[in-house]
């Protein structure tokens, strides 16, 4: 018998189908041989970036630095009416040229002023500090600097306090309804109450300085301003034989300063003093009990006459 014979080729024979499988399996080995990688030593393809894309990218980079570029006078145009708009309906820089304020403002202070209120209708108030217009005639023999174009655009937008503007800053003493007057060494006088003005008054002054006034009755919609150095401050004291009588138009006010902004170890507010808050000073907020008095009174009287009248006529 011919068991266990060979089929010639030298190698034991294998049961059927592993001998397909093994030779399926060696001929896709054979199929697919193990080749060195063409990218050994270097990055894969996926880490590198082809030519082109690096071509894109850098047009990508330039076309987004000439944007800016492009974009740089809008941001500039913008930032400029910004600037326009809070300078003429907000917040305006004020400096401070002379020693009128001392020792409240320094020469050379620069101050904010609020212009916001005003178009709210807010008057000013007694102790405030404004700075208003020349009314007229107040500043005809003070020199005005001639600005230099960067100055001039600077003022324009609000960033540089105006040169050519002829701006006074002096604190609200008396307002529309109300009576001033001051006499000898002082006090100044409010509707009859006299003010306690040693908080801000410059050392040395006395509070009518060399100047006495009044009584005088202020009109509606004007205020009497005085400076802080009494003895170095052409106010209203000097000017009662301007139009106005030395009183200063409403109108004429741009706004309230409200801080020292400039320079940093002047930094403070500009609060109002609390002489300009005591009881009785506001002449018409005093009056208006005795005129509500009145008013409820009247109809009783008329009442009480009539029902006398009645009972005295004969029937």
């Amino acid at each position: 018998m011919a068991v266990g014979a060979r089929s010639g080729t030298g190698e034991p024979e294998e049961p059927a189908g592993r001998g397909e499988a093994a030779s399926a399996a060696g001929s896709v080995h054979l199929a697919k041989p193990q080749a060195q990688s063409p990218y050994e030593g270097q990055a894969p393809p996926a880490a590198r970036r082809p030519a082109a894309d690096e071509e894109k990218d850098g047009v990508t980079k330039a076309k987004k630095q000439r944007a800016f570029w492009k974009e740089l006078p809008i941001l500039v145009g913008i930032a400029l009416i910004l600037a326009l708009l809070i300078k003429t309906f907000l917040v305006q820089a004020f400096s401070i040229p002379s020693d009128s304020m001392q020792d409240t403002l320094q020469r050379g202070d620069r101050v904010l002023v609020d212009k916001l209120t005003p178009w709210f209708g807010s008057k000013p108030e007694r102790g405030e500090v404004v700075v208003f217009h020349d009314p007229g005639g107040w500043l005809n023999e003070t020199p005005t600097p001639e600005p230099n174009p960067v100055q001039k655009v600077l003022s324009f937008i609000g960033l540089m306090p105006s040169a050519e503007e002829k701006d006074l800053i002096k604190r609200v003493i008396a307002v529309g309804g109300d009576t001033v007057e001051c006499h000898g060494t002082g006090p100044v006088k409010v509707n009859g109450k006299a003010l306690k003005e040693d908080s801000f008054i410059f050392p040395g002054n006395t509070p009518c300085g060399d100047r006495a006034f009044g009584p005088i009755h202020i009109p509606k919609d004007r205020i009497w301003v005085m400076g802080d150095h009494r003895d170095d401050s052409l106010d209203s004291r000097y000017h009662q034989n301007l139009k106005g009588d030395g009183t200063v138009s409403v109108d004429e006010v741009v706004g309230r300063a409200f801080t020292i902004a400039w320079p940093i170890n002047r930094w403070s507010t500009l609060s109002v003093p609390d002489t300009f808050q005591q009881q009785g000073i506001d002449k018409a907020m005093a009056a208006a009990p005795a005129a509500l008095g009145l008013a409820g009174a009247v109809p009783l009287v008329l009442w009480r006459r009539k029902r006398l009248t009645g009972e005295r006529t004969p029937r």
